[in-house]
């Protein structure tokens, strides 16, 4: 007999809330989106309103329901998926004490670079004092000052009445889980990012007491750990009436949006690698063990699979800046023309880049527009159009944003395989920009990779978590949802546009290794 049991799953993304209800076999059963804004502090700070989460979730729950009500009383459990490394402050009675603070949020970098400082210096940390982060979690605070730790500390040091008031410090998919059950937890792997566990053994991950009297921060602010995708609890009553679920209905610790990617891309094992492309963009893959390369900023650490580590890096803005083409050059809301973008842009702008030959006439674009995580911690980077000319029109710039983007990801691609010590020569691909054959096929050439791209990429984070909620209830297995989650369509490189993409990518680097310092010089003084 079929189960007819549905997981919801929240899907939080720094463009906003999804929620999904998938069934037994991973297929998605209904889903809405609604979108959030970020607020900016400064150039430095970037946040979002917690109660802007909340409400947008309900809002798509509610759009649902007008349409299959039905559903709701087949839920049997809830699993939240969500941007990582950002920061909500949750007082004693459950208040958020200030808006959330996201993973490009760069005030705390002068508190990373006290904690990670000293002589002598080693790409810009102290020795001795990142080898003991290195040695206990793999990794350690960014240069960027982007990481949880950070957020945490900026808080203490400019906002010591919020911190004061703090009763716990939450990621977003802890807080979110916090919302649905009252319980102040952080799963194994979502706190990685404050760097104050001790993840050397995968089956005993803890907090370090001597990391976290070195970081200053209060041990009883932080949250009580759960294991990795365990049942947490049950949602609280009166969210089970909003929702209109089940009172029954179970809360699994949920996983942050890279570990959940890497699940419902299909590639769960071990050097099975996926590439992602959404708002920032990112090359992963699981791995055996544990291992850090601090000068390209990635490292393995704990996955949302149980006793298993995955391979961690991230690029700022890739999807982004396909977006900012669209929203500030393309479009700009409010310009003098009064135009607005038409409904069908991607798609129109995928025909644009579709018009231009490999190498867009000789633009390039380098999408650094928010400083750059991997696989360099270089958060002073600008990015921008070079070698524009005369002749290029708007279907150059579209294309060399594509292929920016790219060869982007080839940088990366390159470390990431000299860490896990193999080739990557089938890639799945994921995120809103695997709706893209033409990106696709960029990829494939820029690459040299078998781009294999993913059936609903868009809903892979949440179908990551509606697989990984299956197993914690005991009615899938991991080897189960590899066979679950299907291709659509592979993209072969083609030699002749390789060759004049392995020709861009020299440029590329190289314009990073001779302008590195000048970004740094002009924009040191400024708020980043």
């Amino acid at each position: 007999m079929v189960s007819k049991d549905v997981i919801l799953t929240i899907d939080l993304g720094t463009s906003g809330p999804k929620v999904s209800f998938f069934d037994r076999d991973l297929n998605l059963i209904a889903s809405a989106f609604r979108e959030v804004t970020l607020v900016f502090q400064g150039e430095n700070g970037i946040e979002q309103r917690p109660s802007d989460w909340i409400c947008s979730i309900q809002s798509a729950l509610d759009e649902i329901y007008v349409s299959n009500p039905s559903i709701f009383s087949r839920v049997r459990a809830v699993n939240v998926t969500a941007q990582w490394s950002g920061t909500v402050a949750v007082s004693d009675s459950g208040e958020v004490l200030c808006n959330a603070i996201l993973w490009m949020d760069a005030r705390g970098a002068p508190d990373a670079a006290r904690l990670t400082g000293g002589f002598p210096k080693i790409d810009g940390y102290g020795l001795f004092s990142i080898l003991e982060w290195i040695r206990i979690t793999g990794g350690g605070p960014t240069k960027s000052g982007k990481d949880s730790i950070s957020h945490i500390l900026y808080l203490k040091r400019s906002h010591p009445e919020i911190y004061h008031r703090t009763k716990v410090f939450l990621e977003p998919k802890d807080y979110l889980n916090f919302f649905l059950t009252g319980l102040a937890r952080a799963s194994f792997e979502s706190i990685t990012v404050h760097w104050l566990t001790d993840n050397r053994n995968i089956e005993d991950i803890h907090y370090s007491d001597r990391l976290i009297r070195k970081s200053g921060i209060n041990r009883e602010k932080l949250p009580e750990l759960a294991a990795t995708n365990s049942i947490l609890g049950t949602v609280l009553p009166e969210i089970a009436r909003k929702f209109r679920i089940p009172e029954n209905t179970v809360v699994i610790a949920g996983t942050p949006d890279l570990h959940s990617a890497a699940v419902g891309s299909g590639a769960v094992g071990d050097f099975d690698p996926h590439l992602y492309i959404g708002t920032s963009s990112w090359l992963i893959t699981h791995v055996p063990y544990k291992k850090t390369d601090l000068f390209h900023n990635m490292a393995s650490i704990p996955s949302a699979v149980p006793g298993r580590y995955f391979l961690v890096n991230e690029q700022q803005t890739a999807g982004a800046s396909l977006q900012f083409l669209k929203n500030r050059i393309l479009f700009p809301e409010g310009a003098l023309s009064g135009s607005s973008a038409p409904s069908d842009i991607y798609e129109r702008m995928d025909q644009l880049a579709a018009s231009v030959p490999p190498g867009a006439d000789g633009l390039m674009f380098f999408p650094w527009l928010n400083g750059e995580r991997s696989p360099f911690d270089a958060r002073h980077l600008r990015g921008g159009f070079v070698n524009l000319s005369l002749r290029h029109e708007q279907k150059h710039l579209v294309r060399a944003v594509m292929e920016g983007v790219a060869l982007n990801l080839r940088w990366l691609k390159h470390y990431a395989e000299k860490f896990c010590g193999r080739s990557f020569k089938r890639i799945r691909f994921i995120g809103g920009g695997a709706k893209s054959e033409v990106w696709a096929e960029i990829l494939a050439d820029v690459l040299r990779a078998e781009i294999e791209q993913m059936e609903d990429p868009l809903s892979a984070n949440s179908r990551g978590v509606a697989a990984l909620a299956w197993v914690a209830l005991g009615e899938r297995t991991l080897e189960d949802i590899g066979k679950l989650i299907h291709v659509r369509r592979v993209f072969s490189p083609r030699e002749e546009n390789s060759r004049i993409h392995d020709q861009a990518f020299e440029s590329f680097v190289d314009y990073f290794a001779r302008n590195e310092s000048w970004f740094k010089r002009v924009n040191s003084g400024r708020s980043l």
